[in-house]
């Protein structure tokens, strides 16, 4: 008898640890089966049965949620056939991509498909991991419920759908889909989030229509549930990276367009609580997203974007947290934006391959609908990008008719966490912009590319300096996130990155295991420049020091110094992205452009050689310097604008924009020292000693300085990589650390 009670006692205690599990954790909605239709009403809240009345039929259900959606959804439902007739007038050219990526889909998959690897398409070629993935967003299914109402509602659409919604239910069912582990999960929550996205808008699409039926509706409603429930069962705890971070933004949605079923308001809670992780961890103090790509830094604006504007349709209020931080994100994109307002290409940007710049106005619209922000609006269109059309409301669309729009003030900013410093002239469409890249993350730095320390820059209303976007898919991935297709220093036959491995998955997707860690030694922003010095240590494995300095003349050029250190021999390098002519190498290489500007890149030290290479139409030079020890590269890059400005070598005293090369009226004492002079203000190079008639300035060691004369003060910066110390003719020494400057009282006049 004692035997027995226990064993009753120890059941009992298991069953009462399952309620309470399942109370914890919000699951009383399954997470791994569907639950009937006619069962769905056991799982409503008790004050919504009170609502639709004592027993709650399947029709009652699905009108009374048919409803909710008409009030919590993006756009009334009710409101469809006006909407995409307004949908075809204002975006008239979508109708060709979405009937292709709709027949597409359609040629590709049986609607009652496999779920699982391997199987093949309609056409008998096997299906790959990353189709997989694709088909698993479900993100052509979008353009397939277009088509239904492109094509006069022909009903086949619709069927494809349900049909395709039901298959991976079955798939479910029997256990027959691709797992997470597997690294191509169908339920992963990223393209489970995708999915819930794209189906909630399909069905809110269909909500009117005669053949979708209530049961329809229904199984469509127990499926997203199923999938909430899924979401937060696995995503417990926090895990970096956007993955996550688009599940909890489906989850979060389904919380709150599907609040009548039990459970769902912990939903809702643990969703927002780990969003709002996301939002701290990954949104850096300084505003970008860790990851440090425009692409995945946009696809957050879209996670976060989602529920905000849904929790404001529903008058849920949001911590002001969420405000500050997702306005942030839209003003990062401003400061990094090209005077064209287009930004650069910043690692794994992967919409547009191997283009030069990034489309940035579509997300900084949706910013300017959320904030109304006139410095947004400049950057904001009169519509909304086609696809976020659908998650507008109709008072946000009429005010994109009269956008208040501001041109921005500010100039060169930085980004000290996330590691990107700008210099910038202005925002008018000739002004000039480069961006620094010196940053590196900790954390996930799976979407970097092998471009620390590396530029880009605008001039002119062109990319002078490009770097270019990837994609994920294509057998050129290493190459074009590697260091050869980017504005950086090299080493030998050494590149940034290291040991590329692709995911086990096989999407296409690859990262580096390792990358050089970047150091900001110093940025400074003053009216005459911008100066940034770092290092990193990607050369560390064969004993070279590696440095760069970055200055900005303002409106004029920039200068690129490139320091390396060694005790053995080595060949150095630099890269340079672009099309350029070799008539004036190795010193002198020059690209040009359709609107008569060009860039010159020019050597102040002599150099050995210059190759060109290239692929998938792009190219790039790469300067060498053979059989050193210790070199620094010192190169003018200079945007030109018309034949006439370009450099001329055969000037007896060269010139670029009016700044005299190695021509200096200051005697100069040091390692081969180089300067450019302009009026008052001179850049010397490696210099140990600078004098004019009675005035001496000795350093401690070998330095670059920047120095300007300005009634009767002389102003001498340190723009070197390392401190130094200064004296006046042979009084105190003053340490000059590197970024900082010192003020002499001088009664000096150049002649």
């Amino acid at each position: 008898m004692y035997l027995k009670g226990s064993l009753k006692s120890k059941k009992l205690y298991l069953m009462l640890f399952f309620v309470v599990v399942n109370s914890v954790l919000g699951q009383n909605i399954p997470a791994n089966k569907i639950i009937e239709n006619n069962k769905l009403s056991k799982y409503l809240k008790s004050d919504v049965k009170k609502v639709i009345g004592k027993k709650v039929s399947k029709s009652d259900l699905a009108d009374y949620l048919k409803q909710k959606f008409s009030e919590r959804y993006f756009y009334d439902w009710k409101n469809v056939d006006k909407r995409f007739k307004n949908y075809k007038a204002t975006y008239p050219l979508a109708e060709k991509s979405h009937t292709e990526r709709a027949e597409d889909h359609m040629r590709k998959y049986d609607d009652i498909t496999n779920w699982v690897l391997p199987f093949s398409y309609k056409n008998g070629k096997p299906v790959n991991a990353y189709a997989l993935r694709h088909l698993a967003r479900q993100h052509k299914m979008v353009d397939i419920a277009y088509q239904y109402h492109y094509q006069d509602k022909n009903p086949k659409y619709l069927s494809y759908f349900k049909n395709q919604l039901k298959s991976l239910n079955t798939a479910l069912d029997i256990d027959k889909y691709e797992k997470i582990e597997d690294g191509n999960g169908v339920y992963e929550a990223f393209r489970s989030g995708y999915r819930v996205l794209n189906w909630l808008h399909i069905h809110n699409l269909f909500l009117g229509e005669v053949n979708y039926t209530k049961e329809d509706q229904l199984t469509t409603i127990a499926t997203l549930l199923q999938h909430g429930a899924h979401l937060f069962e696995r995503n417990q705890k926090f895990h970096s990276g956007n993955h996550q971070t688009r599940g909890l933004s489906a989850l979060a949605m389904l919380s709150i367009l599907l609040r009548d079923f039990e459970g769902t308001d912990k939903w809702y809670d643990h969703a927002m609580d780990l969003l709002e992780q996301h939002l701290r961890k990954e949104i850096n103090e300084d505003g970008f997203q860790f990851e440090r790509t425009v692409h995945y830094h946009m696809s957050d604006i879209g996670n976060y974007y989602y529920v905000y504007q849904l929790a404001k349709i529903s008058k849920i209020a949001v911590k002001p947290f969420w405000k500050e931080k997702l306005e942030s994100l839209f003003v990062s994109l401003i400061k990094i934006a090209y005077p064209d307002k287009y930004s650069p290409v910043l690692s794994d940007d992967t919409d547009e391959p191997w283009a030069e710049k990034n489309n940035i106005s579509g997300a900084l619209t949706l910013g300017y609908l959320l904030f109304e922000s006139p410095e947004i609006g400049y950057f904001s269109n009169k519509q909304v990008e086609s696809k976020m059309f659908w998650y507008a409301s109709e008072q946000q669309l009429e005010m994109l008719k009269n956008i208040n729009s501001t041109i921005p003030t500010m100039k060169s900013v930085e980004f000290p966490i996330t590691g990107y410093y700008i210099m910038r002239e202005g925002w008018q469409v000739n002004d000039k912009m480069m961006i620094v890249s010196a940053g590196l993350d900790d954390k996930k730095p799976d979407h970097q590319h092998g471009d620390i320390l590396g530029v880009q820059a605008m001039a002119n209303g062109k990319v002078v300096l490009p770097n270019y976007q990837v994609r994920y898919s294509l057998k050129d991935l290493e190459l074009f996130k590697n260091s050869m297709t980017k504005n950086v220093a090299l080493v030998d036959d050494e590149l940034q990155g290291k040991q590329y491995k692709s995911n086990k998955g096989g999407s296409g997707f690859g990262k580096f295991k390792e990358l050089p860690r970047p150091t900001t030694i110093s940025w400074q922003k003053d009216e005459s420049l911008d100066v940034f010095v770092g290092s990193h240590d990607g050369f560390k494995n064969i004993e070279v020091d590696y440095s760069r300095q970055v200055i900005y003349l303002k409106n004029d050029l920039w200068i690129v110094k490139d320091n390396f250190k060694s005790n053995n021999l080595h060949t150095y390098k630099q890269v340079w992205q672009g099309h350029y002519s070799l008539e004036e190498s190795p010193n002198l290489i020059r690209s040009t452009f359709d609107n008569a500007s060009g860039l010159d890149i020019y050597q102040l030290k002599t150099i050995d050689n210059v190759k060109t290479n290239g692929q998938r139409g792009k190219q790039w030079s790469v300067v060498s310097k053979n059989e050193q020890k210790n070199f620094s590269f010192i190169t003018v890059l200079y945007p030109y604008k018309g034949y006439d400005n370009r450099i001329n070598e055969t000037q007896k005293m060269l010139k670029v924009k009016g700044w005299k090369v190695n021509s200096s009226k200051w005697e100069l004492a040091g390692n081969d020292p180089k300067s450019l002079s302009k009026e008052n203000d001179e850049v010397f190079f490696s210099v140990k000693q600078i004098k004019y008639k009675k005035d001496k300035f000795s350093f401690s060691e070998t330095a670059d300085v920047f120095m300007s004369l300005s009634d009767g003060k002389l102003t001498i910066q340190n723009i070197g990589d390392q401190e130094v110390s200064l004296s006046q003719n042979k009084g105190k020494e003053q340490l000059l650390k590197s970024g900082s400057k010192l003020i002499y009282n001088i009664s000096l006049t150049i002649e």
